[in-house]
This record gives C-alpha cells, structure tokens and sequence, in this order.
C-alpha cells in the first residue's frame, strides 16, 4: 500500500456519538447503548476545565456483572475511564493506530475545537479506513 493510500481517522470516524451524564447509573448507560447502537458512550465533561470520560461494555462487564453489582446502584463516573487520549480528526489512522498500541487503547473520542465530532476504534481503523481488499 502507498504512502498516499492512507486516510484521516475522519474518514474513518463513527459521527453518530451518543453522550452520557457521568451520575447516570449503569442500567441508563446500557440503555442509551442499545438506543445508540453502540458499545461506548462519552461521558459529559461538567465544565469546560473538565475533561471527557468514556464508558464501555467492557468495563461495564468487568467492573459491574463480574463483581455482582446491580446496574441500578453504580454511576457510570465510578467505572468509565477518565481522562481519555483523544485524536484529531486530520491525524492519520497509521498513527491513530500506534497510539492505541502504545497506550493499550481500542477506541477513542475524536476532538476538534474541543468538541467530540466522533468516535474511532480498531474496527473503524481496519474494516472502514483501509481500501477494498478484492
């Protein structure tokens, strides 16, 4: 593959970002990701020095279904990962991808002028971001 070939993580990007308040409790999570259709949910910054959370299903089973915890009694600020590397949207998914290598990270918020426009995993990396493979 060429040099030229590679793409931007927004090319690659999820846009469809489903945000959540971090005092919301884990069942309201897991709703708002069946709604969304997804396995991640960005957690709400409370003021503008604060910085993005993220909550996955696997921290959900980790830290919630394995340790028999019932979702209605733990928030999502008690489990979700905070502070989160972020990318920006024009960094080149090579990258993107040695950053999750480097850090032991799967996904990612995308940030531009502080704001999250997007979300980028290992899925989005090698299914969407790579050419056709025929």
């Amino acid at each position: 593959m060429k040099h030229t070939d590679w793409v931007s993580v927004r090319k690659a990007m999820r846009t469809d970002v489903t945000f959540i308040d971090g005092r919301k409790n884990v069942r309201e999570a897991l709703r708002a990701m069946r709604d969304g259709r997804c396995t991640s949910l960005i957690v709400e910054k409370r003021s503008d020095r604060d910085e993005y959370g993220i909550v996955t299903l696997s921290d959900i089973a980790k830290q919630v279904i394995a340790r028999d915890k019932a979702p209605e009694r733990v928030n999502v600020f008690e489990i979700m990962s905070k502070p989160v590397i972020c990318v920006h949207p024009e960094m080149d998914i090579r990258y993107c991808a040695r950053l999750f290598q480097q850090f032991d990270i799967r996904r990612a918020p995308v940030v531009e002028d502080h704001k999250v426009v997007g979300t980028i995993s290992y899925y989005h990396l090698v299914l969407e971001a790579l050419p056709e493979l025929d």
